[in-house]
């Protein structure tokens, strides 16, 4: 292969499985390589209800034959393959661990540099919690790429010290954290008046704790539960509305851009991370809407589990929930709404933010770059 001109070594491309319209976390990685001067091209799948896609960098979506299980991953790990092997690039950044083998194959056998940057446990999710074969196999893939990795980023302290702990590594932490920006606020598209909103924006998936907030329901009156996303469980969670009897009161909002979120969070009177301890990546996750909600000067109601623990004990922008039952959830609600977290929301805006996290990857390039 001819060798690579100077344009053609700030090339990176950037790899994903999703369909690339919500995913934040890179959206604000690909625009600050951008602006750094990197030629950025990102790489994800198109599925039959993605949205539009415009960017100020590349991009490009796989159509799939496949879209869930084991033919999914192995026909996007071969399409990403060899898409990788027959692009000009300087540098390959790897999202998770299931784009992560063919950036590795690649890496070694064109001798490119790698970057990693670990949304979360992969091996460890929710839905692999009775699927010990396949679990085994994203395990086994870990255990002989990771400990490899000379870069390596991830999203929380507990996440860092886990790797660090298996495998020797040490992972730079960089937050997903929003930039300061200026809210543009609109209203839901359901008549929310008179009405103290809480709002879960996300994946509906398990361990997510709405099935619990849609329990909650029934003992809050004068509240609106709203959620934004779409999921593994969402048509489930829809007829559990419906077998209680909470139209009224549960509104399924489907899935945003991230453009959308930021107008629409605003609304909310309450927001809720309510994760289970369904494994260590659930118990590790410092999840992206805590800061969503953060930066749209709405409080948050937590999970009891580290990461949220200790951003709430250092960040007194909301509560805990201790006991996970209905009865304790209302009542923890129904006090939030009677107290005022505007100061402290206001001073944590000012030290978790965009500005700050970009800083390390930056870095990151900075020394790749030498």
């Amino acid at each position: 292969m001819p060798s690579l001109n100077k344009n053609e070594l700030k090339r990176i491309i950037i790899s994903v499985t999703n369909d690339l319209v919500t995913d934040q976390r890179v959206h604000k990685t690909c625009e600050l390589l951008s602006e750094i001067g990197y030629d950025v091209h990102l790489v994800g799948r198109k599925l039959n209800k993605s949205l539009p896609i415009q960017r100020n960098y590349s991009t490009e979506r796989f159509r799939l034959l496949f879209n869930k299980g084991f033919l999914f991953y192995a026909e996007y790990n071969t399409r990403l393959f060899l898409f990788l092997l027959f692009s000009r690039k300087g540098f390959l950044f790897s999202n998770d661990l299931d784009t992560l083998l063919p950036n590795y194959l690649i890496s070694k056998l064109q001798k490119k540099k790698l970057i990693f940057d670990s949304h979360e446990l992969f091996s460890e999710i929710p839905e692999l919690v009775n699927k010990q074969r396949v679990k085994n196999i994203w395990l086994y893939l870990e255990k002989k790429i990771i400990p490899r990795l000379e870069t390596v980023i991830t999203v929380s302290d507990s996440i860092k010290n886990h790797y660090h702990n298996l495998y020797g590594i040490s992972p730079i932490v960089i937050r997903n954290i929003p930039k300061i920006k200026k809210i543009s606020q609109r209203n839901f598209e359901i008549d929310a008046k008179g009405k103290k909103v809480i709002l879960y924006q996300g994946s509906v998936n398990i361990g997510r704790g709405i099935e619990l907030m849609i329990d909650t329901m029934t003992l809050l009156d004068e509240y609106l539960f709203i959620v934004i996303g779409d999921g593994d469980i969402l048509e489930q969670l829809k007829e559990k509305v419906s077998n209680l009897s909470l139209h009224n009161k549960v509104k399924f909002l489907g899935k945003k851009t991230p453009e959308e979120l930021k107008e629409l969070t605003p609304n909310a009177t309450i927001g809720m991370s309510l994760e289970e301890d369904l494994g260590l990546n659930y118990r590790y996750a410092l999840p992206n809407k805590i800061f969503d909600y953060l930066h749209a000067n709405v409080p948050v109601i937590v999970a009891d589990l580290p990461e949220m623990r200790s951003l709430i004990k250092k960040h007194p922008i909301g509560e805990i929930l201790i006991e996970r039952t209905p009865k304790t959830l209302a009542k923890t609600i129904i006090n939030m709404t009677n107290i005022s977290y505007e100061k402290e929301l206001k001073t944590a805006k000012k030290e978790l933010n965009w500005s700050k996290e970009k800083e390390k990857l930056i870095s990151i390039f900075s020394k790749l770059d030498k």
